[in-house]
């Protein structure tokens, strides 16, 4: 079963996990991936899904009477993703969760907080996940997309100043579009960093192509055809953003998805609202209380031209 997060919202009636929930919303890319809600403990241990990835896509011919069809077949590869818990706690006096409520309820603000330390991981494992560094991380882009198809290294695109934009922007678009054209769809999604981000409004003011969006709780997003174009932001606690800029080369990455569960898509435990959240439980004995959110998921790409990514894009 895929659902969303909008879908899950729909199945609590708690105000602060709503809440918690709309927080996760702001982010476009977690709002618009599907979840398959289908993923089953495996002898109370194991959160392992196991799928299918496409590697290479059919092939049609025409034959003679009396011939037969050359067989060919598609070539898949089969990818275990293993779902992973991440999220974060908070305490809290009780006398402060109790009575400072004038400015704040700190209680919400602790876990508005929290949701977005969450968020800004879950985003940093979509692209940098590597269960081979990080044992407790699920697999994500980079990773997946290293040596693919689908990989373009961009040449001749330098976007470090405006008068380098205006020269260029006509290069850059082209690679952008053959790196569309790799894909076996239309991207739902293109991520890149805050500085891609600005660099990219440009390119389309250049291109005299209005971007602008707006989404339902985050801030304003770009978007390109029917692709949203979305800056990732920085990693959870840091001021180092999520794909990086090169610091030798100037150099950047923009990676592209299309969402669906034919494609890149999340997953999550059977039954699950997808977002947790752990309220403090102010009357139990204990003046410090305990407050989490957390989720427990990971992301599956059905099938490698399902994403791309282009490198090597000069903005410094």
């Amino acid at each position: 079963m895929a659902i969303t997060l909008e879908q899950a919202k729909a199945l609590s009636q708690d105000k602060l996990t709503n809440y918690v929930i709309d927080e996760f919303r702001k982010s476009v890319l977690l709002d618009k991936l599907p979840f398959d809600n289908t993923v089953k403990p495996q002898g109370g241990k194991t959160l392992a899904y196991v799928y299918n990835r496409m590697k290479t896509q059919p092939t049609a011919a025409t034959r003679a009477i009396n011939t037969e069809y050359t067989p060919q077949e598609a070539d898949t590869e089969q990818v275990t993703v293993n779902l992973r818990p991440f999220g974060g706690s908070f305490q809290i006096d009780r006398v402060i969760a109790n009575y400072e409520h004038q400015v704040v309820d700190h209680v919400q603000f602790q876990l508005a907080q929290k949701a977005k330390a969450t968020v800004a991981l879950f985003n940093d494992l979509v692209i940098n996940g590597d269960s081979g560094v990080d044992a407790n991380a699920f697999d994500g882009l980079n990773k997946a997309l290293t040596g693919s198809s689908t990989e373009v290294t961009a040449t001749d695109v330098t976007l470090d100043s405006a008068a380098n934009i205006e020269a260029n922007w006509k290069a850059f678009l082209y690679q952008l579009r053959k790196l569309r054209s790799k894909l076996d769809g239309a991207p739902s999604i293109m991520l890149m960093n805050t500085d891609m981000f600005g660099v990219f409004q440009t390119v389309m003011d250049f291109a005299g192509i209005n971007t602008a969006t707006k989404q339902n709780y985050g801030d304003e997003v770009a978007q390109w055809g029917s692709t949203l174009v979305m800056a990732l932001g920085d990693k959870p606690g840091a001021s180092k953003p999520i794909i990086e800029t090169a610091s030798s080369a100037g150099t950047t990455s923009i990676y592209v998805a299309r969402l669906g569960l034919d494609g890149l898509h999340a997953v999550s435990p059977d039954g699950d609202r997808v977002v947790s959240t752990f309220l403090p439980n102010l009357k139990a004995p204990g003046a410090v209380k305990l407050g989490e959110v957390e989720m427990v998921a990971a992301v599956a790409l059905k099938a490698t031209r399902a994403a791309g990514v282009l490198r090597g894009v000069k903005i410094a």
